[in-house]
């Protein structure tokens, strides 16, 4: 039971992440289509410091964007990638338990 907590955990994380990665990528499209200039890494810090999203590791994505400022996926980001893999297999379990 502990183990399958410890997969649920590792899932919601990853999933977390993935999230901000697509909604980093819908900005810079916006930005794209609409000519807006924004600082990615200070929307990050913004959102940290005062608003409803507070997520732990959005200094992380600070320091991706201040690191690559043209970044275009936070999961190439050496951080999230190294995340993302180290959830994975909980990931994989956690949809594979639900699947059945």
């Amino acid at each position: 039971k502990k183990e399958f907590i410890e997969d649920i955990r590792k899932a919601l994380y990853a999933s977390k992440i993935v999230s901000y990665a697509q909604g980093f990528m819908l900005l810079r499209e916006a930005a794209n289509k609409y000519g807006w200039n924004l600082n990615y890494g200070g929307i990050a810090l913004m959102w940290r410091g005062g608003c409803i999203i507070r997520s732990v590791f959005l200094g992380e994505i600070k320091k991706a964007f201040d690191k690559d400022p043209e970044l275009t996926n936070l999961l190439t980001a050496d951080f999230f990638k190294n995340a993302v893999h180290n959830a994975q297999k909980g990931w994989r379990n956690t949809v594979a338990t639900a699947a059945r």
